[in-house]
């Protein structure tokens, strides 16, 4: 079965979380204790996400943990990214070289689209879409629009 790994929907949860009050400044233990998430593990999501400079970090009194630019301006490809790396269903979707069956590969072309097709459909959907309660249908109409 194709599925995201737990981290990546643990980063996406407190993402969408900081999203609903962009402004505001939230504390790890703040995050740990709302999302029902080990304090331990919000720490290394905080982390990735820092280093991908999807947040930003203030010290001190009334500091912690906020998005780093606009909920709209951040994709959930973006959040993918931070924590797994570049999105690739397969080994020749990483690039060529890496899979011992490439050369007579009759599907490599068909998994890099779908690959692709993916891609898209992350990089379309923000993190204001993702603290609204459902995607609209026209969000998702827009998307079938943007594939080749």
């Amino acid at each position: 079965m194709l599925r995201i790994a737990k981290l990546t929907d643990y980063a996406t949860v407190l993402m969408v979380r900081l999203a609903r009050e962009p402004g505001r400044c939230f504390s790890a233990a703040q995050l740990a204790d709302e999302l029902g998430v080990p304090q331990p593990t919000v720490a290394k999501l905080l982390k990735r996400l820092l280093r991908a400079q999807l947040l930003a970090s203030a010290r001190g009194a009334g500091g912690g943990y906020s998005l780093a630019v606009a909920p709209h301006a951040i994709s959930v490809a973006d959040v993918v990214g931070a924590i797994e790396g570049p999105l690739a269903l397969t080994e020749c979707a990483r690039g060529k070289g890496n899979c011992s069956l490439e050369r007579g590969c009759a599907t490599r072309a068909n998994w890099q689209l779908i690959n692709r097709a993916l891609r898209v459909a992350l990089q379309a959907v923000s993190l204001a879409d993702m603290a609204r309660p459902q995607l609209q249908a026209i969000q998702v109409q827009a998307l079938q629009e943007k594939m080749p």
